[in-house]
């Protein structure tokens, strides 16, 4: 309620497939070409989302691509097919390096970069290229490409004039969640956190259209749709110095979003770890980026690069965590 509903279904979301629907070992490692592993991790994590795969790896994107030169989704594509069907040990992740600086300008093939800002502009590319072609798309029918009926939410924004009491409510659209961790030691505070009332006073003093004046105010975010992943970034960098924090925070294997949503009463929802983001080193341009996934045989992988080993939940669940992924 409240959201202007789409025109256009761009992409039906009953076509999504949760569930893989091959299973096979794990696929190739990526080769390090320079300082790519920010790059390599993304890729993989991308890789071993189930609903993206299974799009991926049934070509209905390039069978319909008309676009003359750079495509992420086109990318992404022969890339899930090569690293999920190809013999090889290793691939090299050539054509993604070769086109980065149309991902985002602000990276460099020889240069370190963070994964987050890699998966956030990559996910954005992928939404470029699921709109190209398709002109005058109103707003709300933007979010239903396959890269929002995947990744993307609703974020619900209330804000209470504490004067008088007047609420007022808006929607944003997400496809990350970035949560605070100065304070918080697990991912469910973090999240309790993110969704309790701030007050704005003093200069964040808000304007109320009933007061007709600057007023003392309570803003408050809820999940107010649910995407089918869950992707979350734990604020470990600071913005203005690039220092780390480096303190454990646990994140649990299931997880109940219901808690945070803006209608907290009904059945939970729950989500399943599948991947996750490790940095090491005491910045984000230095150090190193490793991941672990959930293959479609079921099984736990560590992957580095090139390397791809077995591992167990035990292992996957003690990590220094800096980007979480989550399936319904």
């Amino acid at each position: 309620e409240g959201m202007a509903p789409p025109k256009r279904i761009l992409f039906p979301p009953e076509k999504i497939c949760m569930d893989w629907q091959q299973r096979q070992r794990p696929g190739a490692g990526l080769c390090n070409l320079g300082s790519t592993c920010y790059i390599n991790v993304i890729l993989q994590c991308l890789t071993y989302t189930p609903p993206l795969a299974n799009y991926l790896l049934s070509r209905d994107h390039s069978q319909l691509c008309h676009r003359q030169g750079f495509c992420m989704m086109c990318i992404m594509e022969a890339h899930v097919r090569k690293v999920l069907r190809s013999s090889a040990n290793v691939i090299w992740p050539r054509a993604v390096v070769r086109d980065l600086k149309f991902i985002g300008e602000e990276f460099e093939p020889d240069m370190a970069g963070d994964a987050y800002e890699f998966l956030r502009c990559a996910l954005e590319a992928m939404q470029r290229a699921c709109l190209s072609g398709s002109s005058d798309v109103d707003i709300p029918s933007q979010t239903t490409t396959i890269i929002h009926q995947i990744f993307g939410g609703f974020l619900k924004c209330r804000v209470t004039c504490l004067r008088c009491q007047r609420v007022s409510d808006s929607y944003k659209a997400f496809l990350h969640v970035l949560l605070d961790i100065k304070a918080p030691s697990t991912l469910t505070t973090a999240l309790e956190d993110f969704v309790t009332p701030k007050n704005l006073d003093g200069k964040y003093c808000l304007k109320c259209s009933k007061c007709k004046k600057n007023v003392a105010a309570s803003k408050r975010f809820t999940v107010h749709c649910a995407p089918k992943v869950l992707t979350v970034c734990l604020k470990r960098f600071d913005c203005f110095t690039g220092g780390k924090i480096s303190k454990i925070v646990e994140y649990p294997e299931y997880l109940d979003l219901r808690p945070y949503m803006s209608d907290t009463a009904g059945e939970p929802l729950l989500y399943s770890l599948y991947a996750l983001v490790v940095h090491s080193g005491d910045t984000c341009l230095d150090g190193h980026f490793f991941c672990y996934t959930k293959a479609s045989n079921g099984q736990w992988y560590k992957m580095d690069d090139e390397s791809v080993d077995n591992c167990g939940i035990h292992a996957v669940l003690r990590q220094q965590a800096y980007l979480l992924f989550y399936a319904r």
